[in-house]
């Protein structure tokens, strides 16, 4: 083999000069990889919320069978998503990214002829570790493979490419539910196998090996312990439910708030832990990051509760509700640059606490809808939505501005991992508690008669006219609650960002530079 000095001085070579891995004929092909990956993960999460209806349908699921098909990748996920990305730095970014591509589109395999909830719920949960590590290797490998000056633009065709396939997913996946009907539900998981396998070949055939940059410890005992503490809170959280047997909630979750405190002792202990916890002793980053529970926590269920409503309780095609993602990721795509720019200028606060706000409206207005029957799509429910979209566009990237600058350069990695990891265990506990609730109310409601399906759950042919209203009635009340208590959290969130969050550019002043708030 070569040595670095004679790598570097050939242009064809792995090794630039530059810093970078990959020459630049071939860094194309990383972006395209990372694109593909990056789909995988933004596709399957939004259409499988429409499909759980359909889902639930054709595999005779309950109402906590459907919350830990989504709980299940998202425990995984949220617990390892650190110690993921850590083994890109181990093990080298293609290796690590190859591997979590290949555990992901096999899993989906798995998942697409599960037999059974039980058999989905356990590929998710494989499904999710692959995206644990796939999720953070997809914009590391874009920025270690192209030199300071072109990163911008690659993270910003990355970022605009994933938009648009979040965007058009659950449209197209919507009309083609409604097309095939509920037995197509298959397909969202199968169609990870072309789209993970092209990129596995770009990243192999085209794409050079890169060097490990260091050999970080991967701390899969606080990984377990993360996975264990969330894992129990989920589901104690879902077996409140009706459906979920609600003698072990309240164990299952002591247990889990217990673990919860014997993780965060393990990873004081830690020589190189998974998560830096001095890092929330900075008032700025603790503050963006209780926001980011309490406003991501409100998202997730709504964007995972709605569809169901819409579909099971409205009697609305799939192909309709596919849309009711559009505006938030149009939103996001077009305002980010914006209002990333806007932030820059007058600092993260006002965008974050303003944005948060106008989710919180969105949200009052369905759950008004909702409580008061008015079944109304493209005049109601969308415009709201819209609503949604735009204070969400004016969050995500400020957010992303505050937490990057509470923190010291060197931290600035571990800082947007640790505010990932958040968000996703905010969704997590979301789905587990706000079915519970949903559950709750829907069962109080209609007292349970024999026929009628569980909440969120289609009627099947023949429901008594009476118990189909009763039925439809409850569905409204039960959302119209999830609702309300996600406005509550949207307004916190913005309450704690006017708190916390910086209002200048930056909250370290420069040298020179005598502004203060």
């Amino acid at each position: 083999m070569s040595s670095a000095n004679e790598t570097t001085a050939d242009s064809h070579s792995p090794v630039r000069a530059n810093g970078t891995f990959c020459p630049q004929t071939q860094r194309k092909f990383v972006l395209v990889a990372a694109i593909l990956a990056s789909a995988l993960g933004f596709i399957d999460g939004s259409i499988l919320a429409i499909a759980m209806p359909a889902l639930r349908v054709d595999l005779g699921a309950s109402l906590a069978q459907a919350q830990w098909i989504s709980n299940a990748y998202a425990l995984t996920l949220s617990a390892l998503i650190l110690a993921g990305g850590a083994a890109g730095d181990r093990f080298g970014l293609r290796r690590a990214f190859v591997a979590g591509i290949a555990l992901f589109i096999a899993a989906s395999l798995a998942c697409a002829v599960a037999p059974d909830p039980a058999i989905l719920i356990a590929f998710r949960a494989i499904q999710g570790i692959g995206a644990a590590i796939m999720v953070p290797g997809s914009l590391a490998i874009i920025a270690k493979a192209y030199p300071k000056k072109e990163r911008g633009r690659a993270i910003g065709i990355w970022a605009a490419a994933s938009a648009l396939t979040t965007a058009l997913g659950p449209v197209l996946g919507g009309f083609v539910l409604t097309t095939f009907g509920n037995g197509v539900w298959r397909a969202i998981f199968a169609i990870n196998l072309p789209l993970g396998l092209i990129s596995i070949y770009l990243l192999l055939a085209k794409v050079p090996a890169d060097q490990p940059t260091e050999k970080r410890s991967l701390d899969l005992g606080g990984a377990a312990l993360a996975t264990l503490a969330f894992g129990s809170l989920a589901y104690g959280l879902t077996a409140m439910n009706a459906e979920g047997g609600g003698m072990m909630a309240g164990p299952a979750i002591v247990a889990g708030v217990v673990l919860l405190f014997v993780f965060i002792l393990y990873e004081r202990w830690q020589r190189e832990p998974m998560i830096d916890l001095g890092l929330f002793r900075i008032g700025a980053f603790a503050g963006a990051n209780l926001a980011t529970f309490f406003l991501y926590f409100a998202l997730s269920a709504n964007l995972f509760y709605l569809p169901m409503v819409l579909i099971a309780g409205w009697g609305l095609s799939s192909a309709e509700v596919g849309f009711i993602f559009l505006p938030l990721s149009a939103s996001i795509a077009l305002l980010s640059g914006p209002v990333g720019q806007w932030s820059d200028k007058i600092g993260p606060r006002l965008p974050i606490a303003a944005g948060s706000l106008i989710v919180a409206i969105a949200f009052a207005g369905l759950a008004l809808l909702s409580h008061a029957g008015i079944h109304r799509f493209w005049t109601g429910a969308f415009p709201l939505m819209a609503l949604m979209g735009l204070g969400m566009a004016l969050v995500v990237s400020p957010l992303s501005t505050a937490v990057m600058t509470s923190v010291e350069d060197k931290d600035t990695g571990a800082a947007s991992g640790i505010n990932n990891a958040v968000s996703r265990v905010g969704g997590l506990i979301a789905v587990a508690a706000m079915g519970s609730l949903a559950a709750f109310i829907y069962a109080r409601l209609t007292g349970n008669p024999a026929g009628i399906p569980g909440f969120g759950e289609p009627p099947a042919a023949g429901l008594a006219a009476n118990l189909d209203a009763l039925r439809i009635t409850a569905s409204d009340s039960a959302f119209a609650a999830v609702a309300a208590v996600t406005t509550l959290l949207c307004v916190l969130s913005s309450i704690v960002a006017w708190l916390t969050v910086p209002g200048q550019a930056s909250p370290w002043p420069r040298q020179g530079d005598d502004s203060g708030e």
